[in-house]
């Protein structure tokens, strides 16, 4: 009897030491929850700026073209980049990428017609150019802007219409610099092909023929020649002697 009371006695003893420590189990489990983690570091994501990229140096297309080894004169590419840039800024210009160089600082046998693409960096087109008669033989030396002159007359244009004439298919020309090639239009000083503007010729008597004034080229590239730079594109005419007269290029 004595050792079952005994086991009882244990038995409830232990019950009440189980529900005495229940509390504070429970507390210390719940402290344990609730306890803020602890902080962890955080690195900051600063945005720093960017390296400002190098400069692009752009090449210049007289030189990326080797228009030197071409013949044409750097003095002639200048001038008729600071009129391209004139006649842009003025808006005067349809085609603001290709410009066509008449280098008459060369002669006449030399190939002193150049088209150039100066947007996609490119010699579209390097030939014979004819001068006009009473400008000079071999070299271009006079010039004028007088009707019935049969002289050429350098400086700035505008390219504008095509037609059909007397030389074939031609390009007008709309000389725009006063008193220097104004006239040309009304001269009908034009871009057409002529036979007699060949690289034999030249080689035989040591010059092309030559015009009534009109800046004529071969007859088997005057259709891709004129349909490239038609209808509001700019033409220069370069001569050294005429670079003072210009209000253009002041």
């Amino acid at each position: 009897m004595k050792q079952r009371f005994k086991g009882f006695y244990l038995f409830v003893s232990s019950i009440i030491i189980a529900l005495l420590h229940l509390p504070f189990s429970f507390a210390k489990s719940a402290i344990h929850v609730m306890a803020p983690a602890s902080p962890t570091p955080v690195t900051a994501n600063l945005l720093l700026p960017a390296p400002s990229p190098l400069p692009l140096i752009m090449p210049s297309a007289y030189d990326s073209l080797h228009l030197d080894i071409s013949g044409l004169s750097q003095q002639a590419f200048d001038y008729a980049r600071k009129g391209l840039n004139r006649l842009l800024e003025e808006g005067r210009l349809v085609n603001d990428s290709i410009i066509s160089i008449i280098d008459f600082s060369q002669p006449s046998s030399a190939k002193r017609l150049y088209i150039l693409d100066l947007k996609n960096y490119k010699l579209l087109f390097n030939t014979l150019v004819a001068h006009g008669k009473n400008t000079g033989r071999e070299w271009a030396m006079y010039f004028s802007n007088q009707p019935a002159s049969y002289k050429s007359s350098p400086g700035f244009y505008i390219t504008g219409e095509t037609y059909h004439g007397n030389n074939g298919y031609s390009l007008k020309l709309n000389g725009i610099e006063r008193g220097i090639n104004d006239k040309a239009y009304n001269r009908a000083i034009v871009m057409h092909g002529a036979e007699y503007v060949s690289a034999d010729l030249a080689n035989v008597q040591g010059y092309i023929g030559r015009s009534e004034g009109c800046p004529a080229i071969p007859e088997q590239l005057s259709r891709p020649v004129i349909n490239t730079i038609k209808e509001g594109s700019c033409l220069f005419i370069y001569h050294p002697s005429y670079i003072s007269r210009s209000v253009l290029l002041r």
